[in-house]
């Protein structure tokens, strides 16, 4: 028996492979060294209905349901998918779900770190409902449904290619999706799930965070903030937001910390040419050698080194 069942904790995932073959699914048509994953659910779901049990993913899932019938929760909030559905969750939710009907449906997966190496470099600038804590599913018409669907398509094609560019093609073809379901999904978005005071915590320490490292870059901050500099943006304790925090993401704030900086790194690493001494220093770093050090323990790599293997 695993250590979640013993425990009752839901167990948490933090990518695809992880989660599937948690669930006893097959994970064949899944390439495990990517960030980046798509697939129909029609492929891998052969027994109907289906119904998983919660667990918490630490990345984002996208769902295109051009015929399927089903539901989902996000944390304690339960939806209804039918055809022509459009949904999106982003990393640290307890989650389940659950099939009756796939006949054309298709799941995109992906990490922080490919969105912003591949998709935008200022992903959650350019589409802020990326960080919202929720947002509830759409029922598109079929002529906005027709204006999607063969984006996706050509990033499953282009998912199985051997193209040095593919993962490029990919980041830059969901560009156009997540347009469309700005143009479609936020005009008139209803935060249902971010009145009560955890969530608003949330919201406001994701957004501080996404916009202190931006400051960063752009050399208006030098000192990275911790723990206790987000708590007092929000006059908390830091030990009660580390709670909160927490209890609604799955991750410490110091956890949010370490990832966002990689994060960073490694898009300014892949993306620019700035030696490595002045990455470390607009990532508040004061000796490159401590950097050096920090990104090897977190990725297994030297900065160095992941620079080259993108040269």
């Amino acid at each position: 028996m695993s250590k979640h069942k013993q425990t009752g904790i839901p167990p948490v995932f933090n990518n695809l492979v992880e989660n599937y073959n948690h669930l006893g699914l097959p994970v064949e048509l899944i390439d495990p060294d990517n960030e980046f994953t798509i697939h129909k659910l029609n492929d891998i779901h052969h027994e109907l209905p289906y119904k998983s049990p919660v667990y918490r993913a630490n990345f984002y899932a996208f769902v295109f349901v051009k015929n399927g019938e089903g539901k989902y929760t996000t944390d304690e909030m339960e939806f209804f998918t039918e055809p022509g559905t459009i949904y999106f969750t982003n990393p640290g939710h307890y989650k389940s779900f659950e099939w009756h009907q796939l006949k054309e449906v298709f799941l995109v997966t992906m990490s922080e770190s490919f969105l912003k190496e591949n998709v935008h470099a200022s992903v959650f600038e350019e589409f802020p409902f990326l960080l919202a804590e929720t947002v509830p599913p759409r029922v598109l018409k079929p002529e906005i449904y027709a204006e999607i669907e063969p984006l996706y398509l050509q990033i499953y094609k282009e998912y199985f290619s051997h193209s040095p560019y593919k993962n490029k093609i990919m980041g830059n073809l969901f560009v156009v999706i997540l347009l469309k379901i700005k143009e479609y999904f936020w005009e008139d978005y209803n935060p249902i799930s971010e009145g009560n005071r955890s969530s608003q915590i949330v919201k406001h320490f994701k957004r501080t965070l996404e916009r202190h490292y931006r400051e960063l870059n752009a050399g208006k901050a030098r000192k990275v903030f911790r723990a206790q500099d987000y708590a007092a943006a929000q006059n908390l304790h830091p030990g009660y937001l580390n709670n909160v925090i927490k209890t609604k993401t799955g991750k410490s704030v110091t956890t949010w910390i370490i990832d966002k900086t990689i994060t960073e790194a490694k898009s300014m690493l892949q993306h620019s040419n700035i030696p490595i001494k002045q990455v470390a220093d607009q990532l508040g770093f004061t000796e490159t050698a401590h950097f050096s050090n920090y990104f090897k323990k977190y990725t297994d790599v030297t900065p160095l080194v992941y620079r080259k293997q993108f040269a």
